[in-house]
């Protein structure tokens, strides 16, 4: 597969790639990122820069190879058998490594590509259809518009950050082939997938061709990979079926030890999101007699009737110990570029 090619196809039409980016001062600033990446992918430097979400610390820019990038677009396009002229939906900021990553798909796979703005409301899909797009939570949650054409998407991936479990149920439903994605930046997106929906829905991650992962010493996912030069330990705690296959439970800076049993806020909030349609997450203080105590955040002005709701939701379907002892409100959660939530 040629990783530089002349031509790209965009929507249809075959494009000189030089002639393209000559384009760019007459385009939206969204277009111009998907721009901006193309000139870089062809410049005369090996790399590519990305910048790293800041879902864990401060965000910062890191170095690809580009051949290490391309490897991941090749097993992305093997795994879903994505060939020559196939059509393919970016709707991906390009200036993360997910958009830029389906333009390189595109590039390797001769595939043809529709690039629009993130914010779009998808309406085009009700006379377009695509073999594959990959998008955030939030926009598949516009996807599930009944007014939308969804019929006209055969594969849709789903990353940037776990699937939520309200929304996942809704999956379970819809024509559309949905696959949730485990990866980052430093791995060049996803190196592991699992299927969410349709005939064998999953609750564990399957690695990609060549990847493997272990378990470390403190029970946090190691990947292995081609041009990693040494496991890339992760802060994810695993449960492992074999160097393959892996489920998430929680990540190691997140973990709850109160009253000396461990915690997993992801696992508390996937029981209560299908219940509390409000945005919120579970975190901890410190405390005296239990060491830390669980405690939810919600994003809302603070009203009796909310607080009693969320009070009888959590004795439902919480164990007695994982019920929050103090439910706090923000009038706004602190939030990543790209939308991840940022706990405190």
């Amino acid at each position: 597969m040629e990783l530089f090619p002349k031509h790209i196809k965009l929507d249809g039409q075959l494009v000189e790639v030089k002639e393209l980016l000559k384009q760019a001062d007459t385009k939206a600033d969204w277009e111009k990122n998907s721009l901006e990446f193309l000139e870089e992918w062809y410049n005369n430097a090996d790399f590519i820069e990305a910048k790293t979400s800041g879902s864990t610390g401060e965000p910062k820019t890191i170095r690809l190879k580009k051949d290490f990038v391309a490897a991941s677009a090749k097993r992305t396009l093997a795994f879903f058998k994505l060939e020559e002229n196939d059509k393919v939906l970016h709707c991906l900021p390009s200036r993360f490594i997910a958009g830029k990553l389906m333009t390189v798909r595109a590039l390797i796979g001769k595939l043809d590509l529709k690039i629009v703005d993130p914010a779009t409301d998808f309406k085009f899909l009700n006379a377009k259809s695509f073999k594959f797009a990959a998008v955030v939570p939030n926009q598949m949650i516009k996807l599930l518009n009944p007014q939308l054409a969804t019929r006209n998407l055969q594969l849709v991936l789903i990353g940037g950050s776990s699937i939520p479990q309200s929304l996942e149920e809704k999956l379970r439903s819809v024509p559309v082939q949905c696959y949730s994605s485990y990866g980052m930046t430093e791995t060049a997106t996803h190196i592991a997938i699992r299927k969410v929906n349709g005939v064998s829905p999953d609750k564990f991650y399957h690695c990609l061709e060549n990847i493997h992962v272990e378990i470390s010493e403190d029970d946090c996912l190691q990947i292995h990979m081609p041009g990693l030069e040494q496991p890339l330990k992760t802060t994810d705690m695993a449960e492992l079926k074999n160097s393959e296959t892996f489920r998430i439970l929680g990540r190691a800076d997140h973990i709850i030890i109160s009253g000396g049993i461990k915690y997993f806020p992801e696992e508390i909030e996937k029981k209560l999101e299908p219940h509390i349609k409000l945005p919120f997450y579970i975190s901890s203080l410190s405390d005296d007699k239990l060491g830390q105590q669980i405690v939810m955040y919600v994003e809302a002005v603070e009203t009796p009737e909310i607080k009693d709701h969320l009070a009888k939701t959590m004795s439902v379907y919480l164990s007695k110990f994982e019920q929050p002892r103090q439910i706090l409100f923000k009038n706004l959660f602190n939030r990543t570029l790209n939308g991840k939530l940022i706990r405190l």
